[in-house]
C-alpha cells in the first residue's frame, strides 16, 4: 500500500513515516520543511518539498496516485494563529482543502486527519472531554483545525470516501522542537538544561493532557487499517498541571531552582484532557506510555540534541 504522509519531516509526521517504513508501506513524504531541516527525513521514503498549498500538488497525486493520505502538516502554533490569522487558514484551511480536492480526483480510499483535542473543544463543560461535546473554539487555530473536519464530512457523503479525524491532545516527545512556542515540554527542558529559569504563563494550575509521540503513532496506523469512519480523541484523560509538568521534569533533571511565573496568554484554554473510551471501543487504542516513562525518553533525546551528557 502507498502512503503520502505530509508533513512527514515534522514531529509527529517523522514517527508516523519511520514506522510505515518499518513495516512494509511504500511511502510519500510532502514537506515544505518551513520548520524542520530536513533531518528527520526517512531516506527510504519518496521526499517532495512542497506546500500543501501548491498547485502542483496535483501533478504528485497524479504521478504518485497513494491509496491513504495520513494529513499532519499544519501551522500548529496557537499564538501565531492569533497574530497572523490569514497565513494560519491559509495553511491548515485552503491547504487542507487541495489536499482534499486532490485525493477525490485522483481515487484515493481514506484520509487520516490530525485534528486538535484542545483547541476545538475550547473550555471544557465537563472532564474529561468526549466526542459529543460542544465544539466552541477560542483561538483561530482552534477554528482552522476543526473547519477540515466540516470538509472531510461534507466529501465523504458528496463523493463516497473514507476519513478518520484524530483530534489529539497534547503530544510530546523526541523530536519536538525545542523553540520558544513549541510546547511546555520541550521548553521547561530547554531552559532548565541550559540553566535558564523557566516560565510559567499563569498560576501553573492551567493543565493539559500529555500523551506519548509513540502512542500517537499507533492511533494513526490502527485509523488507516481499520474498517471505521469518523473522530476520535486521542489522549489519556488524565490532567497535568504546569506546575506538575515543571515538577517532574525539574526531579528528571535534578533541578533545583523553581520556575517565574507570567502573565497568562490569550486564545489558550485553562483545562483539558480528553476522553478516549471511543478509540478503544472502536480501534481498541489506549495510550501505554506514562507521563514519567515518557519525559525520560524526550529528556535523554534533548540531552543528545543539546550535546549533554
Amino acid at each position: 500500500m502507498k502512503v503520502l504522509v505530509t508533513g512527514g519531516s515534522g514531529f509527529i509526521g517523522s514517527h508516523i513515516v519511520d514506522t510505515l517504513v518499518e513495516q512494509g508501506y511504500e511511502v510519500v513524504v510532502v514537506d515544505n520543511l518551513s520548520t524542520t531541516s530536513g533531518k528527520n527525513l526517512n531516506p527510504r521514503a519518496r521526499f517532495y518539498e512542497m506546500s500543501i498549498c501548491d498547485v502542483r500538488l496535483a501533478d504528485l497525486f497524479e504521478q504518485e496516485k497513494p491509496e491513504v493520505v495520513n494529513h499532519q502538516a499544519a501551522q500548529v502554533i496557537v499564538i501565531k494563529s492569533l497574530e497572523d490569522p490569514i497565513h494560519d487558514a491559509e495553511q491548515n484551511i485552503l491547504g487542507s482543502l487541495n489536499l482534499i480536492l486532490n485525493s477525490i480526483r485522483f481515487g484515493v480510499k481514506k484520509i487520516i486527519y490530525a485534528s486538535t483535542g484542545g483547541a476545538v473543544y475550547g473550555d471544557p463543560e465537563y472532564l474529561p472531554v468526549d466526542e459529543e461535546h460542544p465544539v466552541n473554539p477560542i483561538s483561530q487555530y482552534g477554528v482552522s483545525k476543526h473547519t477540515i473536519e466540516h470538509y472531510l464530512h461534507v466529501y465523504s457523503i458528496q463523493c463516497e470516501i473514507d476519513y478518520v479525524v484524530l483530534r489529539y491532545s497534547n503530544v510530546y516527545g523526541p523530536r519536538q522542537k525545542i523553540t520558544e512556542g513549541s510546547g511546555v515540554v520541550p521548553v521547561f527542558t530547554r531552559q532548565i538544561l541550559q540553566g535558564v529559569q523557566p516560565t510559567i504563563f499563569g498560576s501553573g494550575d492551567k493543565t493539559r493532557d500529555y500523551v506519548y509521540v509513540a502512542d500517537v503513532v499507533h492511533a494513526n496506523l490502527i485509523a488507516m487499517q481499520a474498517n471505521v469512519r469518523g473522530i476520535y480523541n486521542i489522549g489519556t484523560g488524565i490532567e497535568t498541571s504546569d506546575k506538575e509538568m515543571f515538577d517532574t521534569l525539574a526531579k528528571i533533571l535534578d533541578y533545583q531552582g523553581t520556575p517565574h511565573y507570567a502573565q497568562a496568554r490569550k486564545g489558550e484554554i485553562h483545562r483539558s484532557c480528553l476522553n478516549n473510551s471511543k478509540a478503544l471501543r472502536d480501534l481498541g487504542w489506549e495510550p501505554h506510555i506514562s507521563l514519567r516513562e515518557g519525559l525520560s525518553q524526550t529528556v535523554a533525546y534533548y540531552k543528545a540534541h543539546l550535546g549533554i551528557v
